[in-house]
């Protein structure tokens, strides 16, 4: 268990403001990601200046998942999208966003929930660099081999984001073990809805990785969403996929 000092955060940029407790992430200890890797990734972006905050999974030609705690509180004209490169800078194509769902179940304190969907005004051109992910049915309470990727810090006090996408294997583990891990009230956190993930000391989520993909077997199993940044060996959680595709599919028809 960790002391009650350490800080448990948001991995995102979004709602540093939001929640004192829940601070708002490159991936820490993180591979540089092949082409042809993770197609379906992408990058939120603030439209007004073009800085990276979250991630994203392309769901179809016009359509990606990401966190809610990286959509709450903002407006479509606030956020693009970059799909079809591994570099933050060079290469890939920006979509403006043209509508916002975030689930309304979303807690902004607990982070429950924490899943949302953005619609893009231009689609898509579905290619090998820019897929589609297939969201996962089956409710997985244990696997090796996992992947976690993103664009964030690679620790705490790193001042910047990588300009290449990173990733890093991952252990999913059960609920019970991440519930162990957590000392009160952060283990009241991880519900049915939640999937955690186990990773040696100094690799996992950072901040500015929130929203981004958690795969195994091909399938999204999570969507980044809390830890203790960055690498310090407690679990990352994310929103349970499995759970939240019919709602996911409800309102984007995927």
């Amino acid at each position: 268990m960790f002391k009650s000092s350490a800080l448990v955060v948001c991995l995102c940029l979004a709602v540093a403001s939001a929640n004192p407790v829940l601070k708002s992430g490159r991936i820490a200890g993180g591979i540089d990601a092949e082409e042809g890797q993770f197609p379906y990734q992408v990058s939120l972006r603030t439209a007004s200046n073009n800085a990276h905050f979250c991630g994203g999974s392309v769901l179809n030609n016009r359509w990606i998942i990401t966190a809610a705690s990286c959509a709450q509180g903002k407006e479509p004209a606030g956020i693009s999208v970059m799909a079809g490169s591994k570099s933050l800078t060079r290469g890939g194509s920006i979509h403006p966003v043209d509508r916002i769902i975030v689930h309304p179940n979303f807690d902004v304190t607990t982070l429950a929930n924490d899943v949302a969907v953005m619609r893009v005004r231009v689609p898509f051109m579905l290619s090998p660099d820019i897929m589609a992910v297939q969201m996962s049915s089956e409710y997985v309470s244990i696997a090796y081999g996992a992947l976690v990727s993103g664009w964030g810090r690679r620790a705490m006090d790193s001042p910047t984001f990588p300009d290449w996408l990173q990733y890093v294997p991952v252990t999913i583990i059960t609920n019970t073990e991440c519930r162990v891990r957590f000392e009160s009230p952060y283990d009241q956190r991880i519900t049915d809805n939640t999937i955690c993930s186990s990773a040696p000391v100094g690799r996992g989520a950072c901040l500015g990785d929130a929203g981004g993909p958690l795969l195994h077997g091909g399938e999204l199993q999570g969507v980044v969403s809390w830890g203790i940044p960055c690498g310090l060996g407690y679990p990352d959680v994310y929103a349970r996929v499995s759970v939240h595709r019919p709602w996911v599919l409800v309102h984007t028809m995927v």
